[in-house]
């Protein structure tokens, strides 16, 4: 039997980066506490994973009795869904600070088990909850600005097209004119797929400044979990923040129409499929917790890791992390 390198054992962050993350902690716990948001814990594993066809679950089986047939359980890519279901139940501003999991390669951003935090405010609209974002990442980062700017407006800005009108060709043509290569033959990509691969590879590079900034109103079809902009239904009421280059955050006015919730689950499945994955089973759960009614709400998730990473001015997850998935 080989053994591993004598320093193996040794963790991946320095005893100074620990020290650092225990204090980023206690900062966004005082953060919440302040302004009277309950902290909560949920399960990391759960009977059914995501639909979304970009994310992907580790699953595991497992026998709920020893007579009982073993059954696929998934390790959360967020608390999301029960999160939600304590929201239905009768919670009204809740946070949760944990780890989170995504079968997803490793890189300078990512590691497969992450800390995520994440919060939901009762009554909040979307753009309630980006000011929030905004205080915490001023408050976080030592910073007296954050822009925000529309997902139309930041194409326009950009790339000179406008993403609601215009058509997959044109989107072609600017992918080859940015000189972006395609992951997949283009008769296999929808404009979706086009659009975000415009927008990581050719605008989100313009984010690597001293502001962080907020993208709001992107797509309909991007937005799963959110709730439709009422007026305009092309766009759904999500955001994201971005700051020296790096996704940090991914919000929503969430959807509480338990059968519109059903229905993009159902259309997730079938992207899936054309792109060669596995159907995944629907959180029935989550869904009887949406027909028992979600108050209307904003949530938002936030990566921990990252986070760090720019309060410490590191450069890696890895650098960040106690143990990551080198080292475990």
């Amino acid at each position: 039997m080989s053994r591993a390198p004598k320093n193996n054992w040794r963790p991946s962050a320095s005893i100074e980066q620990l020290k650092i993350r225990a204090q980023l902690l206690q900062q966004l716990r005082s953060f919440f506490a302040e302004r009277k948001v309950m902290e909560v814990s949920t399960p990391v594993l759960a009977s059914a994973g995501v639909t979304d066809p970009f994310v992907d679950n580790f699953s595991l089986e497992y026998e709920f009795s020893a007579s009982a047939k073993s059954q696929p359980l998934y390790l959360q890519t967020s608390p999301e869904y029960a999160m939600k279901r304590l929201l239905a139940a009768g919670c009204e501003h809740i946070y949760q600070i944990g780890p989170a999991f995504r079968h997803e390669d490793s890189g300078r951003f990512h590691n497969p088990e992450f800390c995520l935090l994440e919060w939901y405010r009762s009554g909040f609209s979307m753009h309630d909850l980006i000011e929030e974002v905004a205080d915490l990442l001023k408050h976080m980062l030592q910073l007296s600005h954050v822009q925000t700017i529309s997902y139309q407006q930041v194409f326009i800005q950009y790339l000179d097209i406008d993403p609601l009108v215009c058509t997959k060709c044109e989107l072609l043509n600017k992918l080859a004119v940015q000189g972006i290569q395609m992951y997949s033959e283009s008769e296999h990509l929808d404009n979706d797929d086009v659009l975000q691969l415009l927008f990581s590879e050719a605008i989100e590079p313009h984010f690597a400044n001293n502001h962080p900034v907020i993208v709001y109103h992107f797509p309909a079809s991007q937005a799963a979990l959110a709730t439709l902009c009422e007026q305009d239904k092309r766009i759904a009421n999500r955001f994201e923040a971005y700051y020296q280059g790096i996704e940090l955050a991914n919000g929503f006015h969430e959807l509480t129409d338990a059968n519109e919730q059903r229905r993009r689950f159902e259309q997730d499945n079938i992207k899936r499929e054309s792109l060669g994955k596995p159907h995944m089973p629907i959180d029935e759960k989550f869904v009887q917790a949406l027909e028992s009614g979600l108050p209307a709400c904003a949530g938002v998730a936030l990566g921990v890791d990252r986070l760090h990473m720019l309060v410490a001015g590191i450069s890696s997850i890895s650098e960040v992390l106690s143990f990551d998935n080198k080292a475990i």
